[in-house]
């Protein structure tokens, strides 16, 4: 801690340059008055670091608690905090072009007041989509109604919906975990994400994109606004692109470049990401952009300026995915597992001294586990963690192996006396699993979590064990964020709605059903089979001419309508109309509020 570079202000005075104004108050409502976006509850952070922060986390909220409007370059504005991402405005020639809506439609359209009110009242002439996750794209009704150019990456749509709904309920569940939004703003609870501030929780909105980016090195032109596009597909999203403004002589990086060391593995839950990849990228872009850049920023946190701080800046994020990468390899290929590669692992001092590598958001700790896991997957190897029982199960023999819940809750006390807090969790964790109702080890692994919250760097980290003392303490607190906009919805391909259904079946219930669907999309001019069998809905595109039990003849959006359980009308129906009601029947709802810190 003492060998950080705390006296290193450069940070605080690239975060403030350019500074035109703060929205006041800093607080957005949505239409029902429901506060969905609040950074004036973080201003607690303008005082000294607490002993309940790590100082480094608390120097980055700081940094990323500042919001309000920022000139980047001549014509390029930013707004920041106002969600959890930026917001970043080009002026072209009628209008301007929005980078990255924000993810609620109030957050957005109170980013864009505030630019026309010190801009003027210019038109949104175009939009671009830096890549596929929400906050970046959700709040976009906020600042057009479509009819505009809308530029993506390839791939986007695909990834944009899919994510939130293959695997969207578990993923918010543990959202709720990942930025704390049940827990108070202030120095004992949530005080950030490392990556921003939090999630605003308005209207999640998506309009297709017109154009597709679909290599690197093309240029296209909107409102008179030349920008050179370069592919990064695999690195923070699966679609996601870097892109300059040869006439501005900036460089926008996306999520790719960031002021912390990113996710390879976001704790929430994803597919994990290449750090190979990404750090080839990263080095691609030194080579193609920065002799013709000024400044780089970014969809989150502040700019960089300069030739020399935008290479040296872009060098220590690639070095430091390709570390991660690289050494996590040669270690695993010693025959060290995942956890053992984590503790092992130290970063290069260079890298250590760089504020913007530093785990806020990602870690070294979880991202060399991630690396691991893309190479080898979960199973180390040792036959003895080949079939373990469940936790839950485990957990009662462990306490019966260590004399009852009592003795457990002894030895931790122990164990939190050395300052052991990390095996102090675990082991009460067990007491914990073993029996829900041991209050007594609820309560002091509530109070371990929280001390290794207040300890964490990682702000994530920080968040986690901060949430399961509070549920601990509380009781769950169900996940809010709606995965299943209608826009995302009505997003869907064909294949994709079908496969929604089909991770929907509950299997068992369903192992004696046999039936089959032809669904003929009339809009589309499309006819797709549906076939339960052996607990399993399969679909096919264009099937043979067989008899299906039943015929639907529907719009894609009746479809969406229907299996949304909304009342559509006008579906032309052919057939054993029980048979729909029979798949319905099978079907099985997620839960959002389903145990974490309990069994």
């Amino acid at each position: 801690m003492a060998d950080l570079p705390f006296h290193d202000k450069d940070d605080f005075e690239d975060a403030d340059r350019g500074f035109i104004a703060k929205l006041s108050p800093a607080v957005i409502q949505a239409a029902d008055g429901r506060v969905i976006w609040d950074n004036d509850s973080y201003d607690f952070l303008q005082g000294e670091c607490p002993p309940t922060a790590h100082p480094s986390l608390w120097r980055q909220g700081q940094l990323c608690a500042r919001q309000g409007l920022y000139e980047v370059a001549e014509g390029v504005y930013q707004v920041r905090g106002l969600d959890l991402s930026n917001m970043t405005l080009v002026e072209g020639e009628r209008g301007v072009l929005v980078i990255d809506p924000l993810i609620s439609t109030e957050c957005a359209a109170a980013a864009l007041r505030l630019y026309r009110e010190h801009r003027g009242d210019r038109p949104v002439t175009g939009v671009v989509y830096t890549h596929s996750h929400a906050d970046h794209f959700g709040g976009v009704r906020g600042v057009t109604g479509g009819g505009v150019p809308i530029l993506a990456p390839e791939g986007f749509m695909e990834h944009a919906v899919s994510e939130n709904v293959y695997a969207g309920p578990a993923m918010a569940r543990r959202a709720v975990y990942m930025y704390g939004p049940a827990l108070p703003r202030s120095p004992e609870g949530q005080i950030g994400c490392g990556l921003g501030m939090t999630t605003s929780t308005g209207t999640v909105s998506l309009i297709p994109p017109t154009t597709e980016v679909t290599r690197t090195g093309q240029e296209e032109t909107v409102d008179g606004i030349r920008m050179v596009f370069q592919l990064t597909p695999g690195t923070e999203a699966p679609a996601e692109m870097n892109f300059l403004f040869p006439d501005r002589r900036a460089l926008c990086l996306a999520e790719n470049a960031t002021h912390n060391q990113h996710n390879i593995l976001t704790l929430r839950g994803a597919m994990v990401r290449d750090a190979r990849a990404w750090a080839r990228y990263l080095n691609e872009a030194v080579t193609l952009f920065a002799d013709r850049a000024d400044v780089a920023f970014a969809s989150h946190h502040w700019p960089t300026w300069g030739r020399g701080g935008i290479v040296r800046f872009l060098e220590q994020q690639r070095d430091m995915y390709a570390y991660l990468h690289d050494q996590t390899l040669r270690l695993l290929n010693k025959g060290l597992t995942g956890p053992e590669i984590a503790e092992a692992m130290h970063m290069p001092p260079e890298l250590e001294q760089a504020w913007h590598t530093h785990g806020y958001y990602g870690s070294v700790s979880h991202n060399v586990k991630a690396v691991y896991q893309r190479y080898l997957g979960w199973f180390d190897g040792n036959p003895a963690h080949l079939w373990e029982h469940p936790p839950r199960e485990s957990a009662v023999r462990y306490v019966d192996c260590l004399g009852g819940g009592s003795a457990v809750v002894a030895f931790a006390r122990r164990y939190i006396e050395e300052n052991d807090l990390r095996f102090a969790a675990q082991l009460l964790n067990h007491a914990v699993f073993a029996d829900e109702g041991n209050k007594e080890a609820r309560d002091l692994l509530a109070e371990v979590y929280t001390r290794l919250g207040h300890g964490a760097e990682n702000a994530v980290w920080r968040n986690f064990y901060l949430m399961g003392a509070l549920e601990l303490s509380e009781g769950i607190v169900p996940a809010t964020t709606d995965v299943t906009s209608l826009d995302l919805l009505a997003a869907l391909s064909v294949e994709q709605i079908f496969d929604s259904l089909a991770i929907r079946v509950d299997g068992p219930r369903a192992w004696h059903e046999r039936l089959s669907i032809d669904w003929y999309l009339t809009d589309l001019g499309e006819r797709y089979r549906t076939t339960l069998s052996n607990g399993a809905l399969i679909q096919q595109r264009e099937p043979a001419d067989e008899n299906a039990d039943l015929t639907l003849r529907l719009t894609k959006d009746q479809l969406v309508g229907l299996l949304a359980g909304k009342g559509v009308g006008g579906v032309e129906r052919e057939g054993d109309t029980a048979a729909l009601q029979r798949l319905v029947a099978v079907l099985d709802r997620p839960a959002p509020d389903f145990a974490i810190v309990t069994a």
